[in-house]
């Protein structure tokens, strides 16, 4: 360490585990700042602290073997001017924060325990007065690093950036407990250019959820964008790495890659719904691996959470376009690996009024858990359970599967409903069942190519939807198949080209 570190013990920091050190921590800070800036050195031990506030230029420098233990006292968590959940609030302050500095970082080999038992313990007994502390945050800040430290037991969000720039998360295990309530890992939030890489997350919510606000504070709203997510597992948690449901600032130019989720309950989430507005486009996925996870892809714009029983969210039929109306387009996913997937292998779903649009998948395999239950994929309301259901699609154009494998499904392959220009090339199935591999309702415009019925196949292809059309098959291995093209009576003949 650098001789023109400032040690805290220097300030009067004790670090036994009991001693409550904010005060000697924070006079660190300030000596530090008054010198122009360097590193505050944080030696092994344990340190017992409330809220601390960096300064601009400032490193937090947590060397092997120590331990910031947070407070047990909800009065070393001020109230400070805040977000939660895309809005402005007031909130206790975060055990490590900071706005509108340059030049701060969180580093080292140690490790933060926030101690957050008793927060989840007010939440469910609704005592608390004020949304809970997330761990690190930062605000209007540029240059951000927090890299090699050990995060457990965040009282709520583990790292919120909100309106940052420049933001690096590095080499960061963020542990906390399956069963605690919102305790995302990382929520870059109206942020540009963040880069998080080499991390372990296991958490009891989403992984990583990237967001832009709400939209009652769309006026104020930034994008979230250049995003890359690289080399990272996740484990457990809600989603390995989500988008939204508060994206009415526009989440854009996102990259995912070199992954591993298990048990993430679902894998890449896109959500939203009426009323939120913003646009999220420009997404790849590439190279990750999946296990246990209920549903790999979601792309759902009649997400229900938190407005279950509202007629606007829920309502089947097209509504005027209008700055509440979400969109979603340009998502891209390829070479990824699927196993023991519970409910099914993809659910997009866009608005009636606006079709995601422009998604593809190719090089992909899912295969389905054998004891797999029935279960809700994505939290759309008035659906029916889903059980080892193949590629569902509904209200969607510009769709392309390319070289997609499915195995050990229930019921069709591909299920497509309401859908504008799809292709499928070089797609299979290893584990054909009663149901034809590929179901379409009511689809506009597809082109078929280079498939092959595998020995046991029904039927492969089966339309229905009087508004069915232009849907040509041309090169495909289609002779294993007791019947290549079925079409309900209600089907005109010329919708389908062989």
């Amino acid at each position: 360490m650098s001789r023109l570190a400032f040690s805290i013990r220097d300030y009067g920091a004790v670090g036994d585990g009991q001693t409550l050190d904010t005060p000697a921590i924070q006079a660190t800070i300030e000596a530090c700042s008054r010198a122009g800036g360097g590193t505050v050195y944080i030696p092994a031990g344990s340190h017992v602290t409330g809220s601390i506030f960096l300064k601009r230029n400032i490193t937090l420098y947590l060397d092997a073997g120590a331990t910031l233990l947070g407070s047990l006292e909800t009065a070393d968590y001020p109230a400070v001017d805040s977000h939660w959940e895309g809005a402005s609030h007031k909130t206790h302050a975060p055990l490590i924060g900071g706005n509108d500095l340059e030049n701060v970082a969180v580093v080292g080999r140690g490790s933060i325990d926030a101690r957050g038992a008793f927060w989840w313990e007010m939440l469910r007994e609704r005592t608390l007065d004020r949304p809970r502390p997330r761990l690190i945050s930062f605000g209007r800040c540029t240059n951000v690093l927090i890299e090699g430290i050990t995060l457990t037991n965040s009282p709520s969000w583990t790292l919120h950036p909100f309106n940052c720039e420049n933001v690096t998360v590095n080499k960061v295990t963020i542990v906390n407990p399956a069963n605690s309530p919102n305790t995302d890992g990382i929520n870059p939030e109206s942020c540009r250019n963040v880069h998080i890489a080499n991390r372990h997350v296991d958490v009891g919510d989403d992984c990583v959820t990237i967001k832009s606000g709400m939209e009652r504070d769309r006026e104020r709203l930034s994008p979230c964008e250049n995003i890359t997510i690289t080399n990272c597992t996740m484990v457990h948690g809600h989603g390995g790495v989500v988008i939204g449901s508060e994206m009415s600032g526009d989440v854009r130019n996102v990259v995912i890659s070199n992954c591993v989720f298990m048990g993430t309950d679902r894998g890449i989430r896109l959500k939203s719904r009426r009323e939120r507005g913003g646009l999220v486009e420009d997404i790849r996925v590439t190279n990750v691996v999946m296990k246990d996870v209920l549903c790999p892809f979601i792309m759902n714009l009649f997400y229900g959470c938190g407005a279950w029983g509202s007629d606007k969210i829920s309502d089947k039929a097209a509504w005027p376009v209008n700055e509440g109306t979400p969109r979603f387009r340009h998502v891209h996913l390829s070479d990824v690996t699927a196993r023991a997937v519970q409910y099914a292998a993809a659910f997009i779903y866009g608005l009636p009024e606006m079709f995601v649009e422009d998604v593809s998948f190719s090089n992909v395999a899912v295969s389905m858990a054998l004891d797999a239950e029935a279960g809700d994929p994505a939290m759309a309301p008035d659906m029916e359970p889903m059980q080892r259901a193949g590629f569902f699609a509904c209200n969607a154009r510009g769709l392309r599967f390319h070289n997609v494998e499915v195995t050990d499904h229930l019921g069709p392959a591909l299920i497509l409903t309401d859908v504008e220009d799809v292709e499928i090339s070089n797609c299979t199935t290893h584990t054909p069942n009663q149901a034809p591999v590929i179901h379409m309702k009511d689809v506009a415009g597809a082109f078929v190519h280079g498939c092959r019925a595998v020995a046991g196949t029904g039927k492969f292809l089966h339309v229905e939807g009087a508004d069915s059309r232009n849907i040509a098959l041309s090169g495909n291995d289609l002779g294993r198949a007791g019947e290549a093209v079925s079409l309900a009576q209600e089907v005109r003949p010329d919708a389908v080209s062989e």
